[in-house]
């Protein structure tokens, strides 16, 4: 949104730290302190100088400044220490608060606009770059402001001493300051296009890895790792050009910056032989112009940092600006039963319309079947039922209730879906099962695993019901992963089941099982299949025959084989395809 565009980095680091505000205030207040404490020792060390020039000899005059320079060490490297601790404690709570913004969004947004990004490129941002603006966030805010404040203060006692000198030595610093910028010509699109670089050398490598074992299997290893190698070369080179472009007005920068003695010491050694300052007052400016130079430094090396921050803040906050799944707080009004309806939807992805105009109605505690041609709009539906998606047009009712008007949450109770491509958790199957129903015994998960033909085969895994599926269920083979969902899903319990072709990677054999299974747990609930073998939802009360995004056909199996000739066509050709296999 247009509004998160607006907003300063600053801004949005502070609503991030929260409860945590008061942590950088304090880190700030001991940073300050902390360079105040060791910019105090140079006074003392002008006030040792002075006293050796006229003649001072009492060793315990010395000893005491000596013990105060000590003392303002001490102050300077504890209260250093407080403020980092500080500052370091408040940016991971920014860091969390970031993460737990971007996780909760993304599961507020519609799936399709989750879907228009890489994994990977989510992953870099919400892992990797928002990692990367800690070491930022926890120094630059007390180290910067303190470090920008001390400098300031050294400037107005030097002016009161002697207000041309002080002009002179600081004749080095517009120089400095026109090499940076010549440094900073063009940083905006080389930053940006690093941003690019990276994102596609991330996206890349995710591909290269999930991909890998079809890459080995149909021998395309060389073409898919040299497609890696060219975006590792980019993602290099991209900020090798840049800095190679730097370097020369950097150095010029980091040369000129802090060389305010290369003025001072000359006008300084002339006004003292002309009368115009005393020695004492020239060793002072000379010190606190030492005292100058570090702190500007600091800040001065903190600008790119900062930029980089404010790019990266950027980024997880236009995520946040998305649009999101509009659904109220409360339940205001109660679905009447479990029935499903479709009042003229209309649906597309971006601007491309795959359904027009659908009207159906689904009722309570019956089996349904979406069929159809590939693409012609069957699964889309299916996830508009559960509410990945808004329809651009028409409503979706359930119980006679919008879904628009029903807390997601709640409406998620009711709604258990299974797809083709079910996605398991590093965890062990026990675990896996049992988030269909966090609250669910062990009895329990084994129960439904039972019911869905799933024990025997877990049983025969290394550990049982311990045995870790991997990351994204990579230990278990296609239709054993389809099954351990459909075994989740039952768990919930909830009143109306999605199977998106849920047993596509199951053998005929193991589809039987599951579908006499999936009969018994059902009953009373509201089914809805989309099945790619036809036999198997022969039996339903209602079957939707789907093409180019409209609903063409509605009715039984055998209503359908004498009024749709679609239906008839596709049921002859999988009775056909059936004889083939047993051939």
């Amino acid at each position: 949104m247009d509004s998160t565009k607006k907003r300063s980095t600053l801004s949005w680091v502070l609503e991030f730290a929260g409860m945590n505000k008061s942590s950088y205030i304090l880190s700030i207040v001991f940073a300050t302190i902390s360079v105040l404490a060791g910019f105090v020792p140079y006074f003392y060390v002008a006030k040792i100088v002075r006293s050796l020039i006229d003649g001072e000899r009492d060793m315990r005059f010395f000893l005491t400044q000596c013990v105060i320079i000590s003392c303002c060490w001490l102050v300077n490297k504890a209260f250093h220490s407080i403020s980092t601790t500080l500052s370091h404690r408040a940016t991971f709570g920014v860091l969390a608060e970031i993460r737990r913004r971007l996780t909760k969004k993304l599961s507020l947004m519609p799936l399709g606009d989750v879907l228009e990004d890489s994994s990977g490129s989510y992953k870099n941002i919400i892992v990797e770059r928002v990692d990367s603006i800690e070491t930022t966030l926890a120094h630059i805010i007390p180290e910067m402001i303190s470090n920008a404040v001390v400098p300031i203060g050294i400037l107005v006692i030097m002016f009161t001493i002697n207000w041309k000198l002080t002009l002179l030595s600081l004749i080095s610093v517009p120089l400095g300051l026109i090499f940076y910028s010549l440094m900073m010509v063009g940083s905006e699109e080389s930053f940006n296009n690093t941003i690019v670089k990276t994102k596609a050398l991330n996206d890349t490598a995710v591909e290269y890895i999930n991909g890998i074992e079809v890459i080995k299997a149909f021998g395309k290893t060389k073409t898919s790792y040299e497609k890696f190698i060219v975006a590792a070369k980019e993602g290099a080179d991209c900020f090798i050009e840049w800095m190679r472009r730097c370097n020369l007005w950097q150095n010029l920068a980091l040369t000129l910056l802090p060389a305010q003695l290369l003025t001072l010491l000359p006008f300084a050694g002339l006004f003292y032989m002309q009368g115009k300052i005393d020695g004492t007052d020239a060793m002072l400016l000379i010190i606190l112009t030492l005292g100058l130079v570090s702190p500007f430094m600091v800040v001065a090396g903190h600008m790119d940092n900062l930029k980089k921050t404010g790019s990266i803040i950027a980024e997880a906050t236009s995520i946040l600006g998305k649009r999101e799944l509009i659904r109220p707080e409360i339940m205001n009004k109660k679905p009447l039963d479990n029935t499903i309806e479709f009042n003229d939807v209309h649906f597309g992805y971006n601007e491309n319309e795959v359904l027009h105009g659908v009207n159906l109605t689904i009722k309570e505690g019956t089996v349904n079947a979406l069929v159809g041609p590939s693409g012609s709009g069957k699964s889309t539906i299916a996830k508009l039922i559960a509410s990945f998606w808004d329809p651009d047009r028409g409503s979706v009712t359930y119980g006679g209730v919008s879904i628009k008007d029903i807390p997601l949450a709640d409406y998620n109770k009711n709604i258990a879906y299974v797809s083709q491509d079910n996605y398991l958790f590093d965890e062990t199957v026990m675990e896996n099962i049992r988030m269909g129903n966090p609250n669910a015994s062990d009895e329990e998960v084994i129960r439904a695993a039972k019911a869905c033909g799933c024990h025997d085969f877990i049983m025969n895994l290394e550990k049982g019901y311990d045995t870790k599926t991997g990351g994204a269920g990579g230990h278990l083979s296609g239709g054993e992963r389809q099954r351990i969902s459909i075994a989740r899903a039952m768990l919930k319990n909830a009143p109306v089941v999605i199977l998106d072709e849920a047993t596509a990677y199951t053998d005929p054999e193991n589809e039987a099982l599951v579908q006499r299974s999936v009969a018994k747990l059902i009953a009373g609930r509201t089914l809805i299949v989309i099945a790619h073998r036809l036999s198997t939802i022969a039996s339903a009360d209602q079957i939707f025959v789907i093409d180019d995004g409209n609903v063409v056909a509605k009715g039984t199996q055998e209503e359908l084989l004498k009024e749709s000739p679609l239906y008839r066509e596709m049921w002859e050709a999988h009775i056909s395809s059936k004889d083939s296999e047993v051939a």
